[in-house]
């Protein structure tokens, strides 16, 4: 099963305030495992980024002036998610920007079954803090590369969060085939289902002391 976890940063909090996305990155997941393959975008936004949210991530307005706008990456970006199911935190913020600057771009809204990590976190810990901080400390996720927010950082943050939340990393095999129909190559993973026999044999002394003990016992069936 093939999964993209993904992160946005925008110029604000709302679409409606004419507000666009600045980065976006994004994580492969096949079979509860990172390929390493990924999707990284900086995006000409063509309008100002607000001082609160290069406050949140860091990029200014001169870092993105001369990346591509966003009706160019389109295509690109489509074609990386496929209609896999989308993870993110909060998902309803990344997704109803991903899907605004679509339409801008003359794209369709995105089809892609979307889980939110964000809701996983509330129904598992009640009450707690469950920012992707908060979890990432939680799981013990190294937070130490975090000085701002950042698309890709956060989606790889994010992957490791979403196997913890939903059972840990824990791959899924054929044991038939070397390659599953999502083409990870499974037989670089262990396939064995039963301990191998140990490699070595009982000492003369060891033997003699095991039947002493045996021919003292009445009735016994060897």
């Amino acid at each position: 099963m093939r999964e993209i976890v993904l992160d946005t940063e925008t110029t604000g909090f709302n679409t409606e305030d004419g507000h666009k996305i600045v980065e976006i990155g994004a994580i492969e997941v096949i079979n509860r495992l990172p390929t390493g393959r990924s999707y990284h975008q900086y995006i000409n936004p063509e309008r100002e980024i607000d001082a609160s949210a290069i406050r949140v991530h860091g990029i200014t307005n001169e870092k993105v002036s001369g990346m591509p706008i966003f009706s160019d990456i389109a295509q690109d970006f489509f074609d990386f998610i496929a209609g896999d199911p989308i993870v993110a935190h909060n998902a309803q913020f990344d997704v109803r920007f991903l899907n605004h600057e679509l339409n801008l771009a003359d794209f369709d809204t995105m089809p892609n079954e979307v889980v939110d990590t964000l809701a996983i976190a509330r129904e598992q810990f009640p009450g707690s803090q469950v920012s992707l901080d908060a979890l990432c400390r939680l799981f013990e996720v190294d937070l130490s590369d975090r000085t701002f927010h950042g698309a890709l950082l956060d989606a790889q943050l994010l992957a490791a969060v979403y196997l913890e939340l939903t059972g840990g990393q824990q791959p899924i095999l054929s044991l038939d085939d070397d390659a599953d129909d999502d083409g990870v190559d499974s037989s670089k993973y262990k396939k064995t289902l039963a301990r191998a026999p140990r490699g070595f044999s009982a000492s003369a002394e060891e033997l003699a002391a095991h039947q002493a003990f045996i021919d003292k016992i009445q009735g016994n069936m060897w």
